[in-house]
């Protein structure tokens, strides 16, 4: 079924909620707002306070998973310290999914590469997902957006080496691309398949650089800023 994309070129907190509002989707019971805490160095990201006017209309909570390379944010300790420096809790409740395991596995029964994902274990804690995405270039996915952030975003650090294997950790940076590619579209289906339509999407196309957040020394952003999207 296809969704309604709504757009904006004005690009302020106020324009995320007045388009979240008319996509009119109530999100039920308790509400994991994924976001991307932005790797310690990188310049781009959109920082907690650019969000806080629609987290704070949802009531939700911000979630955050390990990463699976060496930065800031590979360790539960090291990226507890990140957020905090970012300005997370300062404004928000914040739950680092995988905290503390074991992993919840996702089931992909029609998945092309991989047949499972492994998120972090709170998101059982969820109703509802409210994916907040920065759309901007990204050095091995071509571009990232909410498809990465229900992907690579939602996967515990493990699950982060088994997308980006293409089923086998082990090769994190030497699977075959396409592999990885629909690696990451079948484990963004099972999260979609989770919250059972219960999410909504909200794309801000700014300060786009061709690196992603992920990044602690990011190219500038190239494009000029160009408006926000939100859909189902």
């Amino acid at each position: 079924m296809k969704s309604t994309v709504y757009f904006s070129r004005t690009i302020t907190p106020d324009a995320v909620l007045r388009l979240y509002k008319l996509v009119g989707k109530e999100l039920p019971g308790k509400v994991a707002v994924k976001v991307h805490s932005g790797e310690k160095g990188n310049q781009n990201f959109l920082h907690p306070d650019f969000w806080k006017e629609i987290i704070d209309y949802v009531g939700g909570t911000v979630v955050e998973c390990n990463t699976a390379y060496e930065g800031a944010r590979n360790t539960t300790p090291k990226h507890l310290a990140l957020l905090e420096d970012h300005g997370w809790n300062r404004y928000f409740t914040v739950d680092l999914l995988d905290a503390q395991g074991p992993d919840l596995e996702l089931p992909i029964p029609g998945g092309k590469v991989i047949h499972k994902n492994f998120v972090g274990k709170d998101i059982a804690n969820y109703d509802s997902m409210l994916v907040l995405s920065h759309f901007k270039g990204h050095p091995m996915g071509g571009y990232g957006g909410a498809l990465k952030q229900l992907s690579i975003g939602v996967a515990s650090s493990y699950g982060k080496a088994y997308i980006h294997g293409a089923g086998d950790p082990k090769q994190l940076w030497t699977a075959d691309h396409d592999s990885f590619l629909e690696s990451m579209a079948d484990a963004a289906s099972s999260v979609v398949e989770y919250f059972k339509g219960n999410a909504v999407y909200i794309n801000v196309m700014k300060n786009m650089s061709v690196d992603c957040d992920c990044c602690a020394v990011a190219e500038d952003p190239c494009l000029a800023d160009m408006g926000v999207l939100a859909s189902t």
